[in-house]
């Protein structure tokens, strides 16, 4: 065995996802160096969702959500158990996030659209700061509420984040 190769095995690993030439990209090379991308068993692009992150479960369909009370039960059920997977959230955060929905749902008609998006600003700060990937699918849900701008679609969202709420408990 060569010298190099022992060194190396006794040494620290290398940092994920660097090459031999400690660049970026399978070749050490990052996409604009002349790597080759998602080829030969790097299959990180096909893990990843529209905005870098690892793709997770289907969209909450708002339609369905509010149409169907079954629906929303199972959604708030899928939920807690990917939270109980992956994160370690703290009832306590859902707890406070459930109250400033609630608050933002009473809000005058002129403001609850934009109590709303404020709302989807704290809970993707939420989500980054405590990496709480399991609730990426409520901040998706939540622009789709924000988009609609409709008092059902509102109080359905408060309700699957009671529910919520109760199932972590």
């Amino acid at each position: 065995m060569p010298q190099e190769q022992e060194q190396k095995r006794e040494g620290r690993p290398p940092r994920e996802g660097r090459g031999p030439e400690g660049g970026r990209g399978p070749e050490g090379r990052g996409p604009s160096e002349g790597g080759r991308g998602p080829e030969r068993g790097d299959r990180r692009d096909d893990r990843r969702g529209d905005r870098g992150r690892p793709e997770g479960p289907p969209e909450i369909e708002l339609e369905k959500l509010m149409a169907d009370s079954l629906y929303l039960d199972n959604q708030a059920h899928g939920i807690v158990s990917r939270m109980r997977d992956m994160d370690s959230g703290t009832k306590s955060q859902l707890r406070r996030f459930y109250s400033a929905v609630r608050r933002a749902v009473r809000a005058p008609e002129s403001e609850r659209q934009h109590e709303f998006v404020m709302l989807r600003a704290r809970l993707a700060y939420t989500i980054a700061r405590h990496g709480l990937r399991s609730l990426d699918q409520l901040e998706r849900l939540l622009l789709q509420v924000t988009r609609k701008n409709d008092l059902r679609g509102y109080e359905r969202f408060r309700d699957l984040f009671e529910a919520i709420v109760a199932y972590n408990e």
